[in-house]
């Protein structure tokens, strides 16, 4: 490129800058703003649900066929599964290079192969999500009233806003925390059951045949034709209680004498609140890939209309929104773009100390960042906090060739020679050396280019962001600077002001003592080379010894919590222990408003857990995000039974799976008792450690269980089958479906169960009567012996085998390089080789990224040698 012709024709040379300019800003306004560039692993969620299957059932039964046909599809990253109570969620992470689409195929067909070997009793099919489960939901709503009952609230919430913002391009699912839907339970009591010589089989038949929605055909007349329309419908509590279940002495039994009907809600073990009061909350989740920024804004735009369609005592309340710390932290890093500008044209201005030298290389700074905006729309990148702080750190970049190019042109001003001519004669002799520099500076970004996994991902868009910017840099800098200088440029003045005189001075005191100390260096060239080498050590010594982290957290203005009591506690006890845990939040002065969910429900899968979400006062009122919850730890702690584990939202959450802590570390073998052995040991050990924090585990296998030993002997002599004991069993504790509820909106469960008196009692399980086939009742206790033991209340697969998860926290001035050193010491020196381990999530990623480092660094030398010896024709 010649900078001769762009020197002799000036309009084409404005025409093609002004070009960048209007290409540029227009792809400023249409690139997306997010956080950080997409980075998302394609995953899948899938769910399958058997009510009041054990957890040991639901792994082997639901978990166990799904895994095995899921692991023969290609591209999978990782797989993990969690089974609890009725409920198992298996989290497919497919490698980067997957499209989500073709992967939610494959995944759909896994799951019809795999349809036939699953229970028949399971109420419906699996189903899938795309989405991460362990990514935070980018958008809470929370809805309450002071005046309706919550399954109403549910109602809108269900069927008016979920099922609407499920539509919206972007979202993956919309989660009804504290879902409280209608439903129909039918309480029997036992002993009534027992005093009328009726099974509790015989209610659930009779409730089930009771309600019926079937198609009933159409009549046919001579002259008209009507549609036949039954009354097999009963939708409410009332309409179940005179149902004739049975006929005892000539008289029938009804339903309302055999215990309670009562109009409630399907699950009534899960609960939430927005501050201090009972409400439904919208967790709203993104796709992977999707861009957050644009989600919430779809989601955002709906909200006044979902505000005037609810009813004037419904309160509709934001409170957690992901795009607003996305925005501020752009914003931040804008800011800090225009600053570093304004600081490098100011610079220019003190060195040159003239109006139009300064103009002419400034203009180099925004033509090269707005023409990288082009090329970044044109490659699907976002305006995000790497992408800006590429910006921001091409500025001293970008300026230097035009001060380079302006710099020569001066030095003939200065020697007599006419403007153009000098800008000609200028411009020629450097533009080889600009094009080494700017290449040379490009090259170094190569390198980054081939890094792989989610930290290559990350500085993708980074590294050719700041190249980008570089070469556009060299091209204004080998065309527009020129071209302005033999137009715009003023000779240097025959006089000065006094200011001017006195820095010049300055300057040349400078420049004397770089010239001595540069004659010291040359005259003693085996020092500088002692002190090189030497310098090279120390900063090889640096590099090993300063503690290294993966991704700092930022200040979002949000909290959230884990909260975690004993695995055998009641849901009215949990109850007790949140709302104390609530208590303090809503005291704390940094805290502006909450909301907390209990119960297995939505993201949670054990009963003996919750969560709390804080939203925090503007960062003017408060003090950190890290520091409130240092300041708040010790009163969380005090809390008598129950464990609260905070934590500072992570920008960048790596891994499918969502744990108490930020950091993971599992342990696999297929023999469980010598994992279950070996991984509460390893557990305890971390908990000894000093700067780590908040460490736990998902092992829970001490649940308390009654075992109903089945004599199939003695149920064999008296006519009873053990399908017939469990179907009596789950009839009394699994709050089974017994019938559905159609109407045009929704539909209801009709729910079977025992009073709740009854349930709270292992000895009432001795009141339950089955029928035997000769006809009479026999109880359960007749043909099955209880006895009390301990059982897992999850069970956790990664890969298919058996796994468990030990999730920690660092305390503050801990890196996470020093974490998983110790942790890798600690299982070399205390577990056995039958025992397989890995850092899951954020640590595994760090692990990958420190291992390629020094690769990159030799790959980054090799490629600025190969440009300079290409350029310079010389290999030295």
């Amino acid at each position: 490129m010649t900078p001769e012709l762009f020197i002799r024709r000036p309009v084409m040379t404005t025409l093609v800058m002004l070009g960048i300019l209007f290409f540029g800003f227009m792809a400023f306004r249409l690139l997306p703003v997010s956080d950080l560039p997409n980075v998302d692993f394609p995953t899948i969620q899938v769910s399958a649900s058997l009510p009041g299957a054990n957890p040991d059932t639901m792994a082997a039964a639901v978990a166990t066929p799904l895994e095995r046909q899921f692991s023969t599809i290609a591209g999978i990253d990782s797989m993990t599964s969690t089974s609890a109570m009725g409920l198992t969620q298996i989290t497919i992470q497919f490698t980067l290079d997957r499209n989500i689409d073709a992967a939610a195929q494959d995944i759909q067909a896994a799951i019809a192969k795999a349809q036939a070997l699953l229970p028949s009793e399971m109420p419906t099919p699996p189903s899938y999500q795309k989405v991460n489960p362990a990514d935070q939901p980018v958008l809470y709503l929370a809805l309450s009233s002071p005046t309706l009952p919550l399954y109403m609230v549910n109602e809108y919430a269900d069927t008016m806003l979920a099922q609407r913002i499920s539509t919206i391009s972007g979202v993956a699912q919309v989660q009804v925390l504290g879902s409280q839907k209608y439903a129909v339970r039918v309480q029997v009591d036992p002993r009534a059951l027992a005093t009328r010589g009726i099974g509790i089989d015989e209610v659930e038949k009779a409730v089930a045949q009771a309600n019926v929605n079937l198609p009933t055909g159409t009549l046919y007349g001579p002259h008209q034709a009507f549609t036949v329309q039954a009354t097999g419908q009963r939708y409410d509590a009332a309409a179940y209680r005179p149902l004739i279940v049975a006929y005892r002495n000539g008289a029938p039994v009804r339903l309302e004498q055999l215990g309670r009907v009562i109009d409630s809600v399907q699950t009534d073990k899960v609960a939430s609140w927005y501050n201090d009061d009972r409400a439904v909350v919208l967790a709203i989740q993104r796709q992977p890939g999707t861009n957050t920024v644009e989600v919430v804004n779809a989601i955002r735009q709906l909200l006044p209309t979902f505000q005037a369609q609810l009813p004037a005592s419904v309160t509709l309340t934001a409170l957690y929104d992901r795009s607003e710390s996305i925005r501020e932290s752009v914003h931040d890093v804008e800011f800090t773009l225009m600053l570093t500008v304004a600081l490098v044209v100011l610079v220019i201005f003190l060195f040159l100390r003239n109006l139009s030298a300064t103009i002419i290389p400034s203009l180099a700074v925004p033509m090269s960042i707005v023409g990288t905006f082009a090329v970044m729309y044109l490659l699907n990148y976002s305006i995000d906090n790497l992408s800006l702080m590429a910006l921001t750190l091409s500025v001293g970049f970008v300026v230097d060739d035009a001060i380079v190019m302006l710099e020569n042109i001066v030095r003939h001003m200065e020697a007599g020679t006419p403007r153009l001519e000098a800008a000609l004669k200028g411009s020629k002799e450097i533009g080889f050396t600009i094009l080494s520099m700017t290449l040379s500076l490009a090259a170094v970004f190569i390198p980054v280019l081939f890094m792989s996994g989610v930290v290559g991902r990350l500085l993708h868009e980074f590294a050719v962001t700041i190249g980008v910017a570089v070469l556009v840099s060299g091209f204004v800098s080998l065309t527009l600077t020129p071209m302005m200088c033999s137009r715009f440029l003023r000779p240097p003045g025959g006089s000065h002001s006094r200011m001017y005189a006195a820095s010049e001075r300055i300057f040349e005191g400078v420049l004397r003592l770089y010239e001595r100390t540069l004659q010291q260096v040359l005259r003693h060239p085996r020092a500088t080379m002692a002190v090189l080498l030497l310098t090279v050590v120390l900063t090889a010594f640096l590099f090993m010894v300063i503690p290294k982290g993966f991704i700092p957290n930022d200040d979002t203005g949000f909290i959230f919590a884990f909260t975690e009591a004993a695995q055998d506690i009641s849901f009215d006890a949990m109850t007790q222990h949140q709302r104390a845990v609530m208590k303090i939040v809503q005291n704390d002065p940094s805290v502006e408003s909450f909301s907390s969910s209990i119960g297995a429900g939505g993201p949670n899968v054990v009963p003996n857990t919750g969560r709390i979400f804080m939203r925090l006062k503007p960062r003017a009122e408060r003090p950190g995000v890290d520091a409130v919850i240092e300041e708040m730890r010790p009163k969380l702690n005090n809390v008598p039974g129950i464990t609260v584990y905070p934590q500072n939202l992570p920008t960048l959450r790596i891994g499918g799976q969502l744990t108490k802590a930020l950091y993971q570390y599992t342990l696999q073998d297929a023999d469980l008792p010598e994992l279950y052995h070996w991984a509460p040991r390893l557990y305890e050990r971390l908990r000894t450690l000093p700067g780590f924090q908040d460490v736990n585990t998902d092992l829970q296998i001490t649940s308390p269980q009654v075992i109903v030993d089945i004599d199939r002997d003695k149920a064999s002599a008296v006519g009873v089958t053990a399908e017939q004991i469990e179907n009596a069993l789950y009839n009394a504790y699994g709050a089974r479906q017994v019938s559905t509820i159609y109407t045009p909106a929704n539909e209801y469960w009709v729910i079977l169960e025992l009073e709740p008196r009854y349930q709270t009692d292992p000895a009432a399980l001795a009141m339950l009567y089955v029928r035997a086939s000769t006809g009479r009742l026999v109880p359960l206790n007749a043909v099955a012996r209880l006895t009390r033991g301990v059982g897992p209340l999850t069970v956790t697969h990664l890969g298919q085998l058996p796994s468990v998860t030990i999730s920690f926290n660092l305390k503050p001035g801990v890196s996470i390089g020093d974490a998983v050193n110790e942790i890798t010491r600690l299982a070399r020196e205390n577990l056995p080789s039958t025992i397989s381990t890995n850092f899951q999530g954020t640590a595994q990623a760090f692990q990958s990224s420190i291992q390629g480092l020094g690769v990159l660094l030799v790959m980054a030398i090799l490629v600025i040698y190969i440009i300079l010896g290409i350029l310079y024709e010389s290999f030295i």
